[in-house]
């Protein structure tokens, strides 16, 4: 909800996003209101005995700009546990969230803004995927909030930019269950962690073409949990207790990127970072990114070459029976190289990258399933894509992606094979099409190859091949008035039967109709 775009960064981030872009970063954006006000309200209905509604205000008045949306989604869902292994009970979710973005213009050259966004949710669970996994008394329960405090500032004529924040984020979780036929047991725990980050960064345009960006960001992690766990055909009378009292850690990191464009063909950044964890001691990432597009042909060549890393979580550092104070950060190294083609005046686009990431120091478990540094891994692969826009009222793209993974991990069970749940053959198709200015459909295909995962019971796992699966999608969007639309979505179309995680199940085909009112 209330959601403007979504940014895909690929590859190890870390330079300017610091601990866990070790892969990628997937960023967020939430919209901003404009103009005169708004409202809007949408409820939508379907299959699962699903229901959401939607209320929506946004606009600006004066300096102050506002966008706020609260919803509430229901559904009684589906087995968690396969519907194959004999599992029935339905596990739904109930779910409040609300999301706001309000900011304020104090100057041309001064703004702030709030950013906001609440989520409650009770949802049912199943002890395992497996048979006998359903469990109607397995409850969760979560609240989160996250907020921030941002500044933008600037100065000399726009030459030094600032940005300055600090950012508040509070997970609660809390598990429970009770015995039941198939599971002899009963359990109760809970998890309050706080995040509180202080963050500056300098944006400078030293020339027309040349831009260097220097942040200094300092964080403080904290977090409790408490776990009671106990079996009733145990030959111990006592319960399991893990008490994992509040700890805390600080990490503070500085960061200097400088970006370069030449001739309007050359473009390149090459940045660094350097992050002090009080618990690890320091680690110093990097990124170089060049590209350069001829545009007599219409063709860009482009690479990337990155570090990443992921500090130990508090759970690794601290519990009693699990975690390690001398942990090191997870590492990854990685590097892609590629060639975008535009054709036909720019109306269609066609590319294929080769990427190549290794990871290591990976959290693994010694025999006394205490928390160390010693797996490794790597992967590998190829993505060719192609986007086209024939005319104003079709557009259409597709992509295919191969992935060569293998597990490195020293005298591991799992050493020279394949990674758990990526498959080797992946890909999609999307066509759009607007039949009239007010009827819009959107079909997309999905196919997603064989991958490896493992099968959890009685304290041993096996593992196990996920067969393939294609999954056919269909939505449009009609206006029935200036300030009425329906719309809806029919969700696996073929009705396939497939898995995402072994034992678990995934909803079959479904349909979702809603309507939207909205109001200037």
């Amino acid at each position: 909800d209330n959601i403007d775009r979504i940014e895909i960064i690929r590859g190890p981030q870390s330079t300017l996003y610091g601990s866990d872009a070790m892969a990628g970063v997937i960023n967020i954006i939430t919209k901003k209101g404009s103009g005169k006000p708004k409202f809007s309200l949408s409820t939508e209905g379907g299959s699962y005995n699903t229901y959401k509604g939607t209320l929506g205000l946004s606009g600006a008045l004066n300096q102050m700009n506002y966008s706020i949306d609260l919803s509430k989604f229901k559904t009684n869902g589906f087995s968690a546990a396969d519907k194959k292994f004999g599992n029935t009970e339905k596990d739904g979710t109930d779910n409040y969230n609300a999301s706001a973005r309000i900011g304020y213009d104090i100057s041309k050259n001064f703004n702030l803004n709030f950013f906001g966004r609440f989520t409650k949710a009770n949802t049912d669970l199943d002890q395992n995927g497996g048979l006998y996994g359903d469990d109607s008394t397995y409850k969760y329960n979560l609240e989160e909030g996250a907020y921030r405090l941002e500044g933008n500032l600037k100065l000399f004529d726009g030459e030094w930019n600032q940005k300055f924040g600090v950012s508040f984020t509070r997970n609660l979780r809390k598990y429970k269950f009770d015995v039941t036929q198939n599971y002899p047991a009963e359990s109760h725990s809970n998890y309050d962690g706080k995040r509180l980050r202080f963050d500056w960064q300098n944006n400078f345009q030293l020339y027309s073409n040349n831009i260097l960006i220097f942040g200094v960001e300092t964080e403080n992690e904290s977090a409790s949990s408490y776990y009671y766990y106990y079996n009733t055909l145990s030959a111990s009378p006592l319960p399991t207790i893990s008490k994992f009292p509040e700890q805390s850690v600080q990490t503070t990191g500085i960061y200097l990127e400088d970006q370069l464009k030449v001739n309007n063909s050359f473009f390149g950044s090459i940045g660094a970072r350097y992050d002090n964890h009080e618990k690890f001691g320091s680690v110093v990432t990097f990124r170089i990114a060049p590209a350069y597009v001829f545009w007599s042909t219409g063709t860009k060549i482009k690479a990337t070459y990155g570090t990443g890393f992921k500090a130990p979580s508090l759970f690794y550092l601290y519990d009693p029976a699990f975690g390690n104070p001398d942990l090191s950060p997870e590492k990854s190294k990685g590097w892609d190289a590629g060639i975008e083609q535009y054709l036909f005046g720019y109306k269609l686009t066609t590319g294929i990258t080769y990427f190549h990431n290794t990871f290591t120091d990976l959290f693994g478990f010694d025999s006394n399933y205490k928390t160390v540094n010693i797996n490794k891994a790597k992967t590998e692969g190829v993505e060719i894509y192609l986007s086209a826009k024939p005319s104003d009222n079709i557009s259409f793209n597709a992509n295919y992606t191969f992935t060569k993974t293998k597990n490195l991990s020293p005298g591991s069970a799992d050493e020279n094979l394949p990674l758990l749940k990526i498959p080797k053959h992946k890909a999609a198709f999307n066509v759009d099409y607007s039949f009239t200015k007010s009827l819009n459909a959107d079909l997309e295909a999905i196919f997603v190859g064989k991958r490896d995962d493992k099968y959890f019971a009685n304290y041993t796992s096996e593992r196990v091949t996920l067969d393939g699966y294609t999954l056919i999608n269909f939505s449009a969007t009609f206006r029935l008035l200036q300030n009425f639309t329906l719309y809806g979505r029919l969700v696996n179309l073929l009705n396939a039967d497939y898995e995402e995680v072994y034992g678990y199940g995934t909803a079959k085909r479904s349909g979702y109709i809603g309507l939207k009112i909205s109001f200037e």
